[in-house]
Formats: structure tokens, sequence, C-alpha cells
């Protein structure tokens, strides 16, 4: 905190006091992006406050006292100059700051408050102070937090609106602050949306990221209670969203002023700045309630998904969290999907490091060489372009745990080195990117590489975002790896739930393998005819179908197995040292070298 302390106890220095407002912004991830690029983000932080920052403080009668490079404390003897200062410096960093790639771009978050302070010298002291930059901790980046004397004070003058947060406790504050957000006013926004729509005002710019705003879900039971239980659903379904680092998510503030409002949808995009839109209903009939959410292209109008959930009244908020989980699920690989066809149209001399990135994902996970190779390529360029790019590392080492599963790479050894070397680079730069994180992980206990630090890895992606299919997939695996197949099991299981609809032979894989070694013979092997079902060239399926079919005394159709497996990979029996549980090794190496012959 740049300045701190309370009024001079002894009242020796009563009559120093002014009533002033206090602005204290800070920069959000600021040691994350000096971390990641420290001369790039010292440039551009320069540049905002040379260019935005600094002009638009003096321009609103603001005086900075102190700095700390990151943070500003700046008082102004006006509050509508404090508010309106603020307002404008977050309206405008981001169009500023530019295009940045994912997790880099500059927020700053901002904390008002207005009571009497002591100046001393190029310091300030007291209360009012301390409330501005506690406010300011607890705010999202690129919002404003005000206090209730602040909110009392501009309300109804600066076409501005205050939703109330209630009484929070702030750190080294003895007495609950009654916070608000600001945003626009609905009147106002109201009244923008229609110069939108006759051209009269620029619409926002789309983030550097794939970007959505959940809208209000409409409540068609005529019954008051599932208003709250709609409103309650939307929220919920916009804090599992906003754990996916990759996505840019629209406040409920901002969402919300749609609310009873018929629109179009296209409008409310270019409003809102995003691309993607998410609504839906709520329905009660009988003792039952049905909730239907669709995902939108904003501009083009196009439905990318739609599904619905019933459930009991009963179970009504169980349903809610449920339901929130799913949605998050699912729309995080429709979205993926999405995002890489419009990177896939756009022209060739255009492409970033994202774009890249995007390109590679259809073959990454395809478990044949050729598309393996070829997404990897991309990825290496993505990586040229941006060395600290977690992702496109992190999906690089997995290509080379991909080359190594299916036999495809002349010398082990190096590519081992290759991949590891890729996932400790990205695991220096993923933060708490949840897919990054997860894929580092797998590729950790693929490797045989320290697989208690893999599993913690994995805990750590899956508090950041439980909804990430990803994250349940991967652990699955690593906790075959380390011997612990029934939890595995249950991870492959939660991972299914949560994305439906993609490609499900590595989790049905998984769920064999977990069934096969805990000695339940039968379900594996129906697990993975499943898997080989939806991908016959997946090796690791065949190994284990070919294994569990000699355990269960069908020879030939375990050698018929192995046959197909020889198409595949010139890797028949591995190398499974990352297996921990001796006897999962030799249950499986058992069964697999009866089936390739290797013994009677």
């Amino acid at each position: 905190m740049s300045a701190s302390g309370t009024s001079d106890p002894t009242g020796s220095s009563r009559d120093r006091h002014r009533l002033v407002a206090v602005l204290y912004a800070d920069m959000a991830g600021y040691s994350r992006l000096i971390e990641l690029d420290d001369i790039g983000t010292f440039e551009r932080l320069r540049a905002l406050r040379r260019d935005l920052i600094d002009p638009v403080i003096s321009e609103h009668g603001g005086r900075i006292v102190q700095t700390g490079g990151d943070s500003l404390l700046i008082v102004f003897d006006s509050i509508d100059g404090a508010v309106r200062c603020a307002v404008k410096i977050q309206r405008e960093v981001p169009a500023r700051d530019g295009v940045q790639p994912p997790g880099r771009a500059i927020r700053f978050r901002a904390g008002i408050d207005i009571g009497d302070a002591i100046p001393d010298g190029t310091d300030l002291y007291g209360e009012v102070v301390n409330v501005a930059a506690r406010l300011q901790a607890e705010c999202p980046p690129g919002g404003i937090y005000v206090s209730r004397s602040v909110r009392d004070h501009v309300h109804g003058r600066l076409g501005l609106a205050f939703d109330g947060l209630g009484a929070i406790r702030l750190k080294n504050i003895a007495r609950p602050i009654e916070t608000f957000l600001v945003r626009p006013d609905t009147k106002a926004r109201s009244r923008k949306s229609q110069e939108v729509a006759r051209g009269k005002v620029d619409v926002l710019p789309l983030p550097d990221k794939p970007s959505i705003a959940v809208l209000p879900f409409a409540n068609f039971s005529n019954d008051p209670e599932q208003e709250y239980f709609a409103d309650g659903m939307v929220e919920e379904i916009i804090t599992a969203l906003s754990r996916i680092r990759w996505l840019f998510v629209i406040a409920r503030n901002s969402s919300f002023t749609y609310k009873g409002r018929a629109v179009d949808l296209k409008q409310v995009g270019r409003e809102l700045g995003v691309r993607y839109l998410l609504e839906g209903s709520v329905r009660k009939s009988g003792g039952r309630v049905r909730i239907t959410a669709q995902l939108i292209e904003a501009e083009a109008g196009t439905h990318l998904w739609a599904d619905h959930f019933d459930g009991p009244l009963e179970g009504i908020f169980e349903i809610q969290d449920g339901i929130a989980s799913s949605v998050a699920g699912i729309i995080e690989p429709t979205l993926e999907a999405a995002e890489v066809r419009r990177s896939i149209e756009r022209p060739t001399n255009s492409l970033t490091a994202y774009d890249l990135y995007l390109r590679a994902l259809p073959y990454v996970g395809t478990y044949e060489w050729e598309p393996v190779r070829k997404g990897l390529i991309l990825l290496r360029q993505a990586i040229d372009r941006d060395p600290d790019f977690a992702n496109a590392l992190a999906r690089a080492a997995y290509c080379h745990a991909v080359l190594d599963a299916i036999g495809k790479v002349e010398d082990p050894e190096a590519n081992l080195r290759i991949a590891l070397d890729l996932a400790r680079r990205a695991l220096r730069t993923a933060g708490d990117d949840a897919t990054a994180l997860a894929c580092i992980a797998h590729v950790l206990g693929y490797f045989n590489e320290d697989i208690e630090n893999a599993l913690a890895i994995l805990a750590r992606s899956i508090a950041v975002n439980p909804n990430s299919f990803w994250g349940w997939r991967w652990s699955g695996f690593a906790h075959l790896y380390s011997g612990q197949p029934e939890i595995a099991i249950k991870h492959f299981e939660t991972s299914l739930r949560l994305s439906p609809r993609g490609p499900q032979w590595p989790q049905t894989t998984g769920i064999g393998i977990g069934h096969m070694l805990c000695g339940r013979l039968e379900p594996a092997a129906s697990f993975l005819q499943l898997a080989l079902q939806e991908n016959p060239a997946y090796p690791l399926a065949n190994r284990f179908l070919a294994s569990c079919y000699v355990h269960l005394g069908r020879l030939n159709e375990a050698r018929q197995i192995v046959a197909r497996l020889r198409t595949i990979t010139p890797v028949i029996v591995p190398n499974v040292t990352n297996y921990r549980d001796p006897t999962h090794r030799e249950m499986f190496l058992s069964g697999l070298r009866v089936a390739a012959g290797e013994t009677p």
C-alpha cells in the first residue's frame, strides 16, 4: 500500500485534515507479466501512463501522491473528478493496450473512497487511503469499487449505476465497508443501444481472446421463486466460465443490463464486445424444472450448441450447481472448436502465435503419426513467435509423448529430453492456466518423471477450473500411473460427464484400463472395445485389449488385435515403467507378450 496510517490520536495534527477523494489503482497480475516479459510489459505500462493515465488524471483535477510502478495513489478535491477519471481510464485501457497474446493484457483494479486525510509532503495519511486500497484489492480487473459515501455523493448525476455488493470486511479495516461496483447506467445503455443500431456510436472492439457473455435466463414458469433460481443459474455459469483462462467472460453486472428486454443478439455482441452469447430459459412443470441453454455466435447468429437439463424441484440448488458445471464443461471444447474453425479460415499471412496454436489442435490428439507431426510443426512456429506461450509449449511436449506412444521416434532418449524440456518451460509460464497445467502433468506422468509432482500439478489444475474435462481426463491417466485405478475411473467418468459430445476414446480407454488393473476383465474389455470403435488406431487401447483377451482366455481375438496393432506401430510391447505398481505392470505385460507370441 503506497500510503497508510490513521489520524494523529493526540489531536495535534487535527488542523491539517483535508476532505479528499482518494483513487487507488493497481495493475492486475503485474509480477506475472513482468516475469513473462519484463521489457515489453514495462514499455506498455509506460506508454499507458504517458498517453492515457497521467493526462486523464490531470484532466480531472487529480494529483498522483505515490506510485509503486504498478500502483497509483491519486488524490482529488472533487469526488466527481475521481469517479469520472477512474471510469475513463478503465474504459480506455483495453483499447490503448491493443491486441495481446492470451493472458498478457494489462488491466487495472480501482478503489475509491472519500474522507479526511493528512497530507505530509509527498505522502498522504488516513483511513480513507486504507479503504481505497483495500477496495481495489477486492475488485476484479477492469472494475471500480467505491464506498457508500462515494456512491451517495455522485448517484444519479454521472450517468452511472452502482451495484450493491453488501458490507464487505476489508483487511486491516475494523468496520465493514458497504461496497458498490460502478457500471454504466441501464437507461443510458439503452439509449446507447439505440444509437448503436442507428450507427451513431462505435462498437466495442473484440478482446484478444475468445469472448462470451451469459445473458439473463428467461423465466417461463410464472413463479417468482424461479426468477431467483434463473438469475442464480446465470451467476453460477459465469463463475464457472470465468475459470477458463483463455476465455474472456463479461461480468454479471453488464450482462444483466439486458434482463427483461427483447434484444437483437448481433447488437448485444457489438455493445458488449463479445463474439459468443449464451442464452437460456427456466420452466417449472409439476414437480420438475427444465433449463434450456444455447450458445450463439453473435455476429453471424449461428447456433453452435443447444441442450436442456431436467431435475426435481426439491434438489433445485444441486441442479443449479450441476448444470453450471455441465454447461461450462461443454462450452469449453465447443468454443475451442469454433475458434479453430475461425483460425483455419483466416488468411495465412495474418497468423499469430495463437492462430498457429489453434490450427495445431485438431492434429495433436489424433494419435496418428502424420497429423501429430503437422501439429508439432505448427506449435513450433507458435513458440518461435512467442517463446513463453505456455499452452503451445505444453501441447508440443504432449506431441512428443504421443510420438513415443505410437513408436514413431528414431531416438527415444532425445525425444524424452525434448518433451520434458518443453513441459518444464511451459510450467514456468503457465500460471493458473488449468489446461496447460493438466497437459504438463500428463507429460511428466507419462515419461515417469516425478509422478507425485504431476499429481500435485493436476490437483492445482482442477482447483483452478473444476469444470475442465482436460484436467479430469489427464488426472485419470496420472492416477493409473500412480497405481490408483479406482480413483482414475472416477476421474475419467467426471471428464465424460463434462464433455459428453467430444471424443470419448481416451476416457473409455482409461476406464477400461482401470477395470482391468482391478481385475474386472469383462467390463474392461467392453470399455476398451468401445474406445476402439471410436478410434481403431489408438495403440494404448489395442495393447490393453489384447492383454485383457489373453487373461479372459480369448487368445485368437487377442492375436487379431496384435495383428491390427502391427499396422499401427512398430512397438507392440512398450516400456511401461510409468505404471508404478509392479503387479499392474506384470498383469498387462504378461498378457500382451502372450498375444504377441513372445511366450508360450
